[in-house]
């Protein structure tokens, strides 16, 4: 008798009870709704989320190692969210940690899924299988890009103009070493308009900014820019802001507010 092979299932990493790897705030344009020409920001956070797949318990990672910027850009998720309710904008978060999956790496960059992380051994990634690796990609990478893609192509294709906000946040010190910036602006190519918002939060009474500090954008260490802006010819503003600054809900609040108030300023004057 001839047996014919069943297909296996692929193999699944969410469940029905794991949250949804894409959160949104505000007002998308996949919901019929244009913003007027004067708000073109499309605000992403890669690393904002902290949740871990219910299939991967703790990852064998401490509940402190949790709570450090191992685990996602800390602060960043309260900013922005003030900053898409200040800016009246869209904003687009990953839900789950970077220990998982790394939503600002491309796949199978080295640090994708990351083994160790400032010191701290990550267990569930240690003997990670081609196919536990996909799963990430499939369940909890594209979506998160197919979500930004679509953004930014409705606008586009209705004439609307389209900024790409990447907000990112950094520790205050890394191996051993003080960090002075208060912030950085990262760019690389078309870096016009980031190049404007790092004048004008220069121009801040006692801000130091960096540029291309405390990390360099690069076609190779970053995704989300090269590939939504870059690549599609899309002005951008990559941003950085130290953690310690962004810690608490007042500081969340002056960073919000001050961006708010900058990003405008550096749109007219990109527009001119």
């Amino acid at each position: 008798m001839q047996h014919t092979a069943l297909a296996q299932e692929p193999l699944r990493l969410l469940t029905q009870d794991d949250p949804a790897p894409v959160i949104q705030y505000g007002t998308s344009a996949l919901d019929g709704a244009m913003p007027p020409p004067g708000l073109p920001f499309v605000l992403v956070s890669d690393h904002a989320g902290r949740g871990i797949p219910s299939a991967l318990g703790d990852m064998g990672v401490s509940a402190a190692d949790h709570a450090r910027h191992i685990a996602c850009d800390l602060g960043m998720a309260e900013t922005g969210r003030l900053l898409a309710r200040e800016l009246d904008c869209v904003l687009i978060e990953q839900a789950y940690s970077r220990l998982v999956i790394d939503c600002n790496r491309a796949p199978g960059h080295p640090t994708s899924i990351v083994r160790e992380s400032d010191g701290t051994r990550v267990p569930a990634n240690i003997d990670i299988t081609a196919a536990e690796e996909g799963s990430r990609v499939e369940e909890i990478f594209l979506p998160y890009h197919d979500r930004i893609s679509r953004e930014i192509s409705t606008r586009l294709e209705a004439g609307q103009p389209v900024v790409l906000v990447s907000l990112h946040s950094f520790t205050d010190r890394m191996n051993g070493m003080a960090r002075p910036w208060h912030t950085g602006v990262l760019h690389n190519r078309n870096p016009a308009f980031g190049l404007r918002v790092r004048d004008l939060l220069a121009a801040e009474e006692g801000l130091v900014v960096g540029s291309n500090e405390p990390y360099a954008l690069t076609d190779v260490s970053d995704y989300t820019v090269p590939v939504h802006a870059e690549g599609r010819g899309v002005p951008y503003l990559e941003i950085e802001i130290r953690q310690d600054l962004i810690a608490t809900a007042q500081g969340q609040a002056e960073w919000a507010q001050r961006l708010a108030r900058i990003l405008p300023q550096a749109w007219e004057d990109f527009r001119h």
